[in-house]
């Protein structure tokens, strides 16, 4: 019995898998901030970063960015308030992608997660040299994505989403 038990837990430690789960890395913090207007308004609401086929799209609630310095920061909550999703296209995706009136037929998109939580915060200042200038840093905080088969990608870095700059 005491060389079966060893033998059993060898064989039970063999066959033990933790299935297929992989573990994505989504990292956007190097990458630049953009939308599709010349410049920034406080009615601009989408937001994207792009990383070769990859995407970060993030669509605030109308009204989130004002042009008035806050000593609080501005939460709006994923989902319900704003909204975030990652995409992952068939090839490279331009700006244009998004921007133009009929996006492209190619790339496609070959995955599409949304955040199921989180929240985005936004803080604002006077810019100190022209004061009809406010800057806008953009941060996300907590966010959960769950792919369409229900795993939850963890391996995230997309907290400093970036700093757009309004004017009155």
């Amino acid at each position: 019995m005491k060389r079966i038990l060893p033998f059993l837990i060898a064989i039970l430690l063999w066959n033990c898998n933790d299935g297929d789960l992989q573990i994505e890395t989504i990292d956007f913090d190097d990458i630049s901030i953009q939308t599709c207007e010349t410049t920034v308004t406080t009615a601009t609401t989408v937001f994207f970063k792009i990383n070769g086929d990859e995407a970060l799209i993030l669509d605030l609630q109308s009204g989130t960015l004002k042009n008035e310095a806050t000593t609080d920061t501005i939460v709006s909550a994923i989902p319900g308030q704003s909204s975030l999703l990652y995409r992952i296209f068939s090839e490279s995706v331009t700006k244009s992608y998004f921007c133009d009136e009929i996006p492209p037929s190619e790339p496609t998109v070959v995955e599409e997660i949304e955040a199921v939580s989180g929240e985005v915060l936004i803080t604002t200042i006077q810019n100190a040299s022209d004061t009809t200038l406010y800057e806008h840093t953009i941060q996300l905080r907590d966010i959960s994505l769950l792919n369409a088969q229900g795993d939850r990608i963890t391996d995230t870095s997309i907290n400093d989403f970036g700093v757009v700059t309004t004017q009155e």
